[in-house]
């Protein structure tokens, strides 16, 4: 039975005797034979060759890294070589193996040569396991089998499920406390006296929110805007940005403990990646020669120039959003139907934001072949390096894509837009939009909760549908060919071959991206930044994550255990890069709160008003509430006669003269007024005053929770105390010891 057991196995087309592409199958097979591998051929619908390494490969290995593979990692009875070190090393061998023309495995198979190259899923205990204990929907609150993860699909594969199931169960703490504040929201849904004044101002005219045909408005039309407005932006919501800035730092030291932990039960805390890479390139030529790190300023130039052309075009294309938010609003307030005219803002931001999600599924794809096109420019040493090299610009154009428009609408909207009299237009033409009458805040709410909803929801659905249907077709088609079995001839050559089922059915099930766990970090990362970020104006990402979070690791079980043909179990230590650009979103959600709070929420113009201009610091009075009259005094007063030319001027009232925006500006020349310049140093003042005590709360809590946990530190040195005193034993005489 073990001889039946195969490393990898090649697939290709049925080429002409002597044409040029079986020539060069040829000769990679007899390169291979060379080598010692045992090559099996099975002809079916297309041609299929089994391969399996000698004996001599893996104790080369072996006594190169001295058995680095700790004594529990798995093995299939099969020279108690670990099935995982097997397959990374026949792997490594296919895919630098060189024929007497100079060409590897990469270069047959752009050449269609070989059609696909791939481990087989075997039936196995673990196996077994995997399918019926992880891959299922079933086990969707289960903890993961980490190790049995790792025995199959490697180390690298099972860190990526441990992060993703640890960073799931402290965003279960995250999602509690944004759902509490949220509540919180609700339960004081109509006793803000903001909103009562809103919803009180029946006599204040507000100026009209277009130029052609929209009327002059009351602002107590806003009235429930106003109430949900305040049900995100209050008190508690500064609170919770703070603690999110605190979570994700806790949040990664905790996940440093945890990685330690782990990977020092697997004996690899202190694993060298290049030794294992220099290792096998020995196990492979004997006379190769280490390739030299190379660095060239010129090529490292030409690439921060194109990837800057980059940034510049994905800034271009929320430029593009932005102006198609401005012809939309003009659109909706011209049309006939009163319900679009009434909601024209609101209307236009969530059009806006399906856009904007329809522009970062098709941006994705293009922001990967050219990320690629620049790690190849680039010509990275390693594969490890390559990788690193493309996770920095990918995640950097990724970031861009995602997050341009949403920082237009948190910092920029409605504080750009000039003022009524002086409008700032797009081609001279249309007005620069301007934020709901009942806050800045409210727009970033609604794109937030439509790009997440959107992105959770119809990206898995397609992540999981895709694969899924492609196996079922491929299934369906199988299945005439299993009746004709019962035939003897047929079954008799099934017995003969018992591989050849199994081979058909592996390649008949996806194929596995080279970058395919890329993706997944990616995806989750992107959806942290998104929890971390604009948490201040939707305090319901963490909940949303929680959720998605807890579908996407048996999606990701059940595409890998299920659906796809076995991925590489490449070994690894930690998550990579990836821990770099976690920190980095960290530092960013800092600032990122800091700006939303502090720019786009009437969290600091409140308090200014509070402890500067209401009743309780200029009457003295203590029985009213100190937020009383904030709302008159937020707006200013605007000429009907100073409206633009063009501007067609709705019905007035009799005696109106007057209307009101949402401003800090003086009556006479619109110049601002000397609160707008009190808030905007008070805003300065907090943005200041909350990063410095994020970060250094920050700082506080990665000084506090250690790295490595001391159990970890202790077994380290009790190894090394053990190992000098083996080593004296040799030296000293017996009677000194």
């Amino acid at each position: 039975q073990d001889e039946e057991k195969w490393d990898f196995v090649l697939v290709s087309d049925f080429h002409e005797v002597g044409s040029e592409k079986e020539t060069k199958r040829r000769k990679f097979l007899d390169e291979l034979s060379k080598k010692g591998f045992t090559i099996k051929k099975i002809e079916e619908e297309k041609l299929f060759h089994g391969v399996r390494a000698p004996k001599q490969i893996f104790r080369k290995y072996h006594w190169l890294l001295r058995n680095p593979d700790a004594a529990d990692s798995g093995t299939n009875g099969h020279h108690d070589v670990p099935v995982t070190t097997r397959i990374r090393v026949v792997h490594f061998i296919l895919h630098h193996a060189m024929t007497p023309d100079f060409e590897k495995l990469r270069d047959l198979m752009k050449q269609k040569v070989f059609e696909a190259a791939f481990p087989l899923h075997e039936n196995e205990e673990v196996t077994e396991f995997l399918k019926e204990k992880w891959a299922r929907w079933r086990d969707i609150f289960c903890q993961q089998p980490i190790e049995k993860i790792r025995c199959y699909f490697g180390e690298k594969v099972a860190l990526y499920f441990a992060w993703l199931g640890w960073y799931t169960y402290l965003l279960g703490f995250a999602a509690v406390v944004g759902l509490i504040v949220f509540v919180a929201g609700i339960t004081i849904f109509s006793s803000s006296q903001v909103s009562k004044e809103i919803c009180e101002a029946t006599n204040t005219i507000m100026c009209p929110l277009c130029d052609q045909k929209c009327p002059f408005w009351l602002l107590s039309d806003t009235c429930t805007y106003a109430k949900v407005t305040h049900m995100i932006d209050n008190e508690g919501t500064v609170l919770f940005a703070m603690f999110m800035a605190i979570w994700a730092t806790v949040f990664l030291e905790l996940w440093k403990r945890q990685r330690a932990t782990v990977v020092t039960n697997w004996d690899l805390y202190r694993w060298d990646e290049e030794e294992e890479e220099l290792a096998m390139e020995l196990i492979n030529d004997m006379q190769h020669k280490p390739q030299q790190y190379q660095h060239s300023y010129f090529r490292s130039t030409i690439i921060l120039l194109l990837v800057l052309v980059m940034i510049a075009v994905l800034i271009g294309i929320a430029h593009g959003l932005v102006i198609f938010r401005v012809v939309a609003t003009a659109f909706f307030t011209q049309t006939d139907y009163e319900f679009l005219r009434e909601q024209a803002n609101t209307m236009a931001v969530m059009t806006g934001a399906v856009l904007h999600y329809i522009t970062i599924v098709i941006m994705t794809k293009i922001n990967r072949r050219v990320a690629l096109y620049l790690c190849d420019l680039e010509k990275p040493r390693t594969l490890s390096q390559r990788e690193n090299n493309f996770t920095v610009k990918i995640f950097t154009f990724q970031f861009f894509t995602n997050f341009s428009s949403l920082i237009y609408i948190a910092f920029f909207l409605g504080r750009i837009n000039g003022h009524p009299g002086n409008y700032v237009r797009i081609a001279g033409k249309w007005r620069l939009e301007e934020c709901h009458p009942s806050g800045c805040i409210t727009d970033l709410f609604i794109q937030m909760a439509i790009i997440m909803l959107l992105k959770q929801t119809i990206s898995n659905v397609v992540e999981y549908l895709s694969p899924w249907v492609t196996h079922k077709l491929r299934k369906k088609r199988q299945r005439p060919k299993k009746r004709s079995m019962m035939s003897g001839e047929e079954e008799d050559e099934e017995e003969e071959d018992p591989c050849k089922r199994h081979w058909v059915n592996n390649y008949r099930l996806s194929k596995v991206e080279f970058l395919s766990l890329f993706d997944e970090f990616l995806e989750m990362v992107i959806q942290y930044s998104f929890t971390t970020i604009f948490v201040a104006a939707f305090p319901l990402a963490p909940l949303l994550a929680f959720c998605n979070n807890l579908l996407e690791i048996r999606l990701d079980a059940i595409k890998m255990m299920r659906l796809r043909r076995r991925i590489v179990p490449w070994k690894a230590n930690d998550i990579g890069i990836w821990l770099q650009v976690l920190e980095a979103i960290g530092i960013l959600a800092v600032i990122g709160n800091g700006l939303v709070i502090a720019i786009t929420s009437d969290f600091i113009p409140m308090q200014v008003y509070k402890y500067t201009y209401s009743p309780c610091v200029t009457e003295n009075s203590t029985a009213v509430d100190c937020s009383t009259g904030y709302i008159n005094h937020s707006l200013s007063v605007f000429r009907i006669q100073d409206f633009e030319p063009h501007t067609k001027v709705p019905e007035m009232l009799p005696g109106q003269e007057i209307t009101e925006y949402r401003d800090y500006r003086n009556a006479d020349d619109y110049s601002h007024t000397a609160q707008f310049w009190h808030i905007f140093a008070a805003r300065l003042a907090f943005l200041i005053l909350f990063e410095h005590v994020a970060l250094c709360v920050k700082l506080i809590a990665a000084w506090y929770v250690p790295n490595v946990p001391k159990s970890v530190k202790n077994e380290f040195r009790v190894r090394k105390h053990n190992n000098l005193r083996k080593k004296l034993r040799w030296v000293m005489p017996r009677g000194h010891l």
